[in-house]
């Protein structure tokens, strides 16, 4: 369990790091650029939504399915410290998939930086890394969700289930 806490560790600092636009002296292999930090809010692109690839629509639609899924715990306020957890390291799992395969034009890469900082941030509240908030960290990572649908072309998105 230890190994893996670090691992998971490890993983979302790289990940900050890289959605703050800063080179960290682990190795990166997407191709899109980090020369320059992210903007500091979404915008679009002309007016339009940004374009996706495959890959991000991917993880992105697994992000939302995992908090999706529990979602009517978290409602209740049922949803245990290992949901939680379990929800974290799902999202984390595909943070590093996203980094591992996206493939966006730099401007659009920006822009999706700054929806996953907040994603790991929410993710980070679930682990406890945060002050142990878990719950606003879901909530973090569904109003990131929201903004996604909002600044990214994925056709069909559907975001995150409304409470009841």
């Amino acid at each position: 369990m230890h190994t893996q806490w670090k691992r998971l560790t490890v993983t979302l600092s790289a990940a900050a790091l890289l959605c703050l636009g800063t080179q960290p002296a682990l190795s990166h292999d997407h191709e899109h650029s980090h020369e320059a930090a992210g903007p500091a809010r979404l915008a679009l692109d002309n007016g339009h939504k940004w374009a996706t690839d495959d890959s991000l629509r991917q993880g992105m639609t697994r992000i939302r399915d995992a908090l999706n899924a529990e979602l009517p715990a978290i409602h209740a306020g049922k949803a245990t410290a290992e949901q939680y957890r379990a929800l974290a390291q799902k999202t984390d799992g595909q943070i590093a998939f996203l980094f591992q395969n996206c493939k966006l034009k730099p401007e659009a890469d920006a822009m999706l930086h700054v929806v996953l900082a907040d994603i790991i941030a929410g993710a980070n509240a679930m682990m406890g890394q945060d002050g142990g908030k878990a719950r606003e960290g879901a909530e973090k990572i569904a109003r990131a969700l929201d903004n996604y649908g909002a600044y990214f072309a994925h056709p069909g998105w559907n975001g995150v289930k409304p409470a009841h």
